[in-house]
C-alpha cells in the first residue's frame, strides 16, 4: 500500500518534474527532480546530493536512507521529492544512478524559486499636475515578490526613462525578516512641459526577476496638466542705474522662470539686435552709441513672446580733474570774498550805530549843561534887587 501510494503521488506530481538543468519553481508548491538512467522498480543504486540554502556543505540522500525531515525524500523511482519548496532551496541537485547493466548516469539541476507578487497599483496619486516645475505623480507599490524584480512606469502607453531632469524616480526596496518576500516602492516625480499633453495617463507595471513571466500592470492614472500664467520678465542692470563712463562695462539680466525651452533675444531702442539667443548682454568698452533703452523679450512655446519693461543706459560725461579743481577754487574764492564783504558790512554798521549813539548822548548832555547855566545866570540876576530895596529903607527920612 505504502508503494502504491508513493507511484500515485509520482504520477500527480509527473506534471512538475523536470529534466532541465536550469528549473524554476513556485515558493510552497511540491518539486520533482528525475534521477535520470536510475532503474524504475528497486533494487536501485543512485545517490542524491543537495547544496542549497539549507546546508553548509554538501547533503547526500539515497533510496536506503532516511528522507530530509520535510524537507526532501527520494521516490521509490529514484526522483527527488520537495514536498513545499522554499527560498532556502534554491541551489544544485544531483544525482548519479547506475542500470542493472552497469551504466552510470548522471543528471544536475540548478533550481531558483519564485513568487508573484500582488497586482500592483499606485498609492497617494496626484490630482492635477503643473506645467514647468516638478510634481510627484504618485508611488507605486508591489508587495511579497521573490525575487525582488523591478517596478516600471509608464506614460501614455510609453516607457518613462529616469533623466534626473523631466523625469525622476526615486526606489526603495524592503524584504520581509521573515518570509524573505520583498516589498518594492517606486515614486514618480515628473515637471511637464509646456504647452504639452493637458491629460496624460501614468501607469506602473512590475516585472518579475525570471524569463518567461509576465509583467503585471497597475491601473492607468489620468491627470490634468494646467499652466499658470507666466510670471513678469524684467531686464536687471549692473551697474545699477544703468549709467556708467565712456569705456566702462554694461550687463544686462534677462529674468525668467527657469524654463530651459525659454528663448531670449534683445532689444535696443524698438529694434531688435541681431544676436544669438542669451539670457546676459555684455556691453563692453561702451560708447556714446550704446547709450538707449533695452529689453528683453522671452519666447515660450505655449505663450508665444513675452516682453520685460525697458531699462536705460547712460553715458556719462567724464570730467578731468584739473578743471574741476580750477572751478572749485574759484567758486571757493567768491565765497570767501562774499563773507568778507559780508562781515566787513556788518562791522560797518554796528560801528555806525555806536557813534550815533555817542553823539546823541553827547549832544543830551551839552543841552543839559546849557540849560542848567542859564537857570543859574538867571538866579544871580534875580538875588541883587532884595537887597538893595531893604539899604534904601534904612535910609529914610
Amino acid at each position: 500500500m505504502a508503494a502504491a501510494g508513493a507511484w500515485v503521488l509520482v504520477l500527480s506530481l509527473w506534471g512538475a518534474a523536470v529534466g532541465n538543468r536550469n528549473i524554476t519553481a513556485r515558493i510552497g508548491k511540491p518539486l520533482v527532480l528525475n534521477c535520470r538512467g536510475a532503474p524504475k522498480k528497486p533494487p536501485q543504486q543512485l545517490e542524491w546530493k543537495l547544496n542549497t540554502g539549507r546546508t553548509e556543505a554538501w547533503k547526500v540522500l539515497s533510496p536506503q536512507g532516511s528522507s530530509w525531515d520535510s524537507v526532501a525524500r527520494v521516490l521509490p523511482n529514484g526522483s527527488l521529492l520537495l514536498p513545499a519548496v522554499g527560498i532556502q532551496d534554491e541551489g544544485t541537485f544531483r544525482c548519479r544512478a547506475t542500470s542493472r547493466n552497469g551504466k552510470e548516469t548522471r543528471s544536475a539541476y540548478q533550481v531558483q524559486v519564485y513568487q508573484i507578487p500582488g497586482k500592483p497599483e499606485i498609492v497617494d496619486p496626484a490630482s492635477e499636475l503643473m506645467a514647468g516645475v516638478p510634481n510627484k505623480v504618485g508611488t507605486c507599490v508591489s508587495e511579497g515578490g521573490y525575487p525582488a524584480g523591478t517596478l516600471n512606469w509608464h506614460s501614455d502607453g510609453k516607457p518613462l526613462i529616469p533623466d534626473g531632469k523631466g523625469v525622476s524616480v526615486q526606489e526603495e526596496t524592503r524584504r520581509h525578516p521573515e518570509t524573505g518576500l520583498f516589498t518594492l516602492q517606486s515614486e514618480l516625480m515628473v515637471t511637464p512641459a509646456w504647452g504639452g499633453a493637458l491629460h496624460p495617463t501614468f501607469s506602473c507595471s512590475f516585472s518579475p526577476g525570471l524569463p518567461r513571466r509576465r509583467a503585471l500592470h497597475t491601473a492607468p492614472i489620468q491627470l490634468r496638466v494646467w499652466e499658470p500664467v507666466p510670471p513678469e520678465v524684467q531686464v536687471m542692470v549692473q551697474p545699477e542705474g544703468g549709467k556708467v563712463v565712456p569705456g566702462g562695462t554694461v550687463t544686462l539680466t534677462c529674468e525668467t522662470p527657469t524654463q530651459s525651452s525659454l528663448q531670449i533675444h534683445w532689444i535696443k531702442d524698438g529694434i531688435p539686435l541681431h544676436l544669438p539667443p542669451s539670457p546676459v548682454l555684455l556691453l563692453h568698452e561702451v560708447q556714446r552709441e550704446d547709450q538707449g533703452t533695452y529689453s528683453c523679450v522671452a519666447t515660450h512655446p505655449s505663450h508665444g513672446p513675452q516682453e520685460s519693461p525697458a531699462v536705460r543706459v547712460v553715458i556719462e560725461a567724464e570730467e578731468g580733474p584739473i578743471a574741476g579743481s580750477v572751478e572749485g577754487q574759484e567758486l571757493g574764492t567768491v565765497a570767501l570774498v562774499l563773507g568778507i564783504l559780508g562781515g566787513l558790512g556788518i562791522a560797518v554798521l554796528l560801528i555806525g550805530a555806536i557813534m550815533w549813539r555817542r553823539q546823541r548822548r553827547r549832544r543830551e548832555k551839552r543841552k543839559a549843561s546849557e540849560n542848567q547855566e542859564e537857570e543859574e545866570e538867571r538866579a544871580e540876576l534875580n538875588q541883587p534887587e532884595e537887597p538893595e530895596a531893604a539899604e534904601s529903607r534904612a535910609a529914610g527920612p
